[in-house]
């Protein structure tokens, strides 16, 4: 599969600006979300490629979110990658065991980043 969209969910506008430009100058579509709400209704909206998922948010955190992503039968195949401050081993590995596929720690490096999402195409 090609990634060519891409589900950013982040509450931190600065992040969504700096990850939206990073990832549109690489020739990707990004749509964004701020909140795990506005996430599954972008989700609903259109099926995206990947997901981009940030863990700490208010209301759904992003563990939970990505969790409940993967065990619907319609985004199994959508691969998440969280991108995220948190970064104990820990974490990664509980990220992991609810369902991502990858862990980005932030600040994000741009070609990590890219990396990790052309390991999906």
């Amino acid at each position: 599969m090609t990634i060519a969209k891409i589900l950013l969910v982040d509450d931190s506008k600065t992040e969504l600006h700096f990850l939206s430009e990073l990832l549109v100058k690489r020739g990707y579509q990004v749509r964004t979300a701020e909140n795990g709400e506005e996430a599954m209704r972008r989700l609903g909206e259109e099926k995206p490629d990947l997901i981009l998922m940030d863990v700490v948010m208010p209301g759904q955190n992003g563990f939970q979110l990505t969790r409940a992503i993967t065990r619907d039968v319609r985004f199994t195949d959508v691969p998440v990658i969280m991108c995220t401050s948190k970064n104990q081993e820990t974490d990664k590995v509980w990220g992991m065991r609810q369902g991502a596929r990858d862990y980005v720690v932030k600040p994000v490096d741009a070609d990590e980043l890219i990396a990790k999402i052309r390991a999906f195409d």
